[in-house]
């Protein structure tokens, strides 16, 4: 019982009775818990130090508000956060793999894939969002993203600038019907435009670089610099197509007396102008080309003021046409005489049938089509239509909205002109009752209106009443057309700065002939609206210089006068 009860020949013989082993494992069942007092001592250690060890281990939850404050404190963070955005900058630069186009691969490269941008900003995006509203930590994160942005702006530049000097893209014809594809440089370089304008999303989101950057710690540089991009690539695309579309809106400008080449259909087709016919054919290609070269925000001021040019120079064309009143259709060829005498009462005797073959055609000849040139107003309403065609600034983005109500306000004029060049040219050229008079200077007074001042001059000038001769807004204010089309005429700006300075000279001169009743009273309402709307809004010594031009204008006409 005694060796039994202390089995002292179960323990090695190297170890100290007072410190048995420690194992992982449970002892035997058949052992009582009772027999050894350190047994049950060691065991409460062993699970102590285990419970011990799995309490230090912390939650992830906690581990996702530690992080932050502690690696921005040490640096640690900041320093994985560059890593990973250099990581990032390079992955977006590097070439895709999978077969090119033929007309996209240059030098064995390929251009940018579509999206690489966003999954640069998106990476950004992610890291500025887990700041958690932290003011510090957002701008030691800003500053973070220098480095890694200015080396993507720099290779971006070193990329770009051997495209943008190519031969390929200076001299590269504009998109056609026969051609409408890009070549290899300007796909590459259309690549690297829309890169950084998807990149510029994020910047637009968390208002990166949009600051006064007084301490250095924003992106402005970065942003001006990645903009400069942009429309580096953009202005010269854009502006090849600018330099086609101009020459076929200043023909708007000589009459369409001629008309289009003559085709078979119903009678009284109107025939275009010819630069509107050329348009319908070139427009959808055109199109399609600035669709995809201002898909950035970045853009939409090159796009504004490119539609805001094409439609100005539409309009003043349209306007200075000069009107040609158009001729009636020739009347249908007369009856035979032959065929009016056999309708005689005592019908004549039975002609040989080789006289009756001669006198009666094989077949009835086709009815001419009468092709009728179109007017300006028919003109106007098909460049409407065409230039309607383009895509227009984004008006979501409080960046673009300013351009978009610009471009809006333009078309709206343009939309507004067929209106008044029909009520113009219909005014009868005798109208003697009072009644009708009036009623014609009200209908004219509120189409002028809704189109810019000098656009509206000189189509109301245009209308004959009581025979008179046509009024050119020029020689009224004492300057040749061509200094008046470049002081005046340049834009929309530079018409509204000399809108009240015009208007009010060519009301003095209408006052005084009592036969233009209703054209004095168009551009009255044309000044006053003007001057309750507030849309002279211009700097002074820029008045004072056209003022002063036109008041030498007006004493030489009057010395020659004299």
């Amino acid at each position: 019982m005694n060796v039994l009860k202390h089995p002292s020949f179960f323990r090695p013989a190297n170890h100290s009775s007072s410190a048995p082993p420690l194992t992982n494992s449970s002892p035997p069942t058949s052992r009582p818990s009772s027999s050894n007092g350190v047994e049950r001592a060691a065991r409460p250690l062993n699970k102590l130090s285990l419970s011990g060890f799995r309490r230090s281990s912390p939650s992830p939850s906690v581990a996702m508000n530690i992080i932050p404050t502690t690696l921005v404190q040490d640096g640690s963070y900041l320093e994985l956060l560059n890593l990973k955005l250099s990581e990032a900058v390079s992955k977006a630069l590097a070439q895709p793999t999978g077969p090119a186009a033929p007309n996209e691969q240059l030098y064995g490269k390929r251009p940018i894939p579509a999206g690489r941008g966003y999954a640069l900003g998106g990476f950004i995006a992610s890291e500025l969002k887990a700041t958690q509203d932290s003011p510090h930590l957002r701008r030691a994160i800003i500053r973070t993203l220098h480095r890694p942005l200015s080396v993507l702006l720099t290779n971006l530049s070193a990329h770009l600038v051997p495209l943008l000097s190519s031969p390929a893209f200076q001299h590269a014809p504009p998109p056609s019907v026969q051609s409408p594809n890009l070549n290899s440089s300007q796909s590459h370089a259309i690549a690297i435009a829309t890169f950084v304008g998807e990149l510029l999303e994020t910047f637009d989101e968390f208002e990166l670089g949009t600051d006064m950057d007084v301490r250095g710690d924003g992106l402005k540089l970065i942003r001006e610099g990645l903009v400069s991009l942009i429309n580096r690539v953009v202005g010269p695309m854009i502006g090849t197509i600018r330099n086609q579309l101009m020459p076929l809106l200043e023909a708007l400008e000589r009459p369409n007396s001629h008309g289009s080449k003559a085709v078979p259909g119903p009678k009284g087709l109107p025939a275009y102008h010819p630069s509107i016919v050329a348009l319908q054919a070139i427009m959808p290609v055109y199109t399609k080309a600035i669709t995809r070269f201002t898909t950035s925000a970045a853009s939409q001021t090159t796009l504004a003021t490119f539609l805001i040019s094409i439609v100005w120079r539409g309009m003043v064309a349209l306007a200075y046409r000069p009107y040609v009143p158009a001729s009636p259709p020739t009347s249908p060829g007369l009856v035979p005489v032959a065929l009016k005498k056999s309708r005689g009462v005592t019908p004549p005797l039975t002609p040989p049938p080789a006289r009756f073959n001669i006198k009666l055609p094989p077949s009835r000849p086709p009815s001419p089509t009468h092709i009728i040139p179109a007017t300006a107003a028919a003109d106007a309403r098909a460049l409407f239509d065409l230039l309607s065609l383009l895509p227009r600034p984004m008006g979501t983005n409080e960046s673009t909205r300013l351009a978009r109500e610009v471009v809006d306000d333009a078309f709206e004029g343009l939309q507004a002109l067929p209106d008044l060049l029909d009520a113009v040219h219909a005014i009868p050229a005798k109208i003697d009752s009072q009644e009708r008079l009036d009623h014609v200077a009200r209908e004219l007074e509120i189409l002028a209106t809704k189109v810019p001042l000098l656009i509206a001059l000189p189509v109301v000038l245009q209308a004959h009443t009581n025979a008179t001769s046509t009024v050119v807004v020029s020689s009224l204010i004492g300057l040749s057309e061509a200094q008046y089309r470049k002081e005046c005429l340049s834009g929309f700006g530079r018409a509204e700065e000399c809108a009240i300075t015009v208007a009010r000279r060519v009301q003095d001169v209408l006052f005084q002939n009592p036969n233009v009743y209703p054209l004095y009273s168009a551009s009255n309402a044309l000044t006053d609206r003007a001057l309750n709307d507030g849309l002279l809004c211009v700097r002074v010594d820029s008045m004072q210089a056209y003022q002063t031009a036109t008041i030498e204008g007006l004493e030489r006409n009057k010395q020659e006068v004299i």
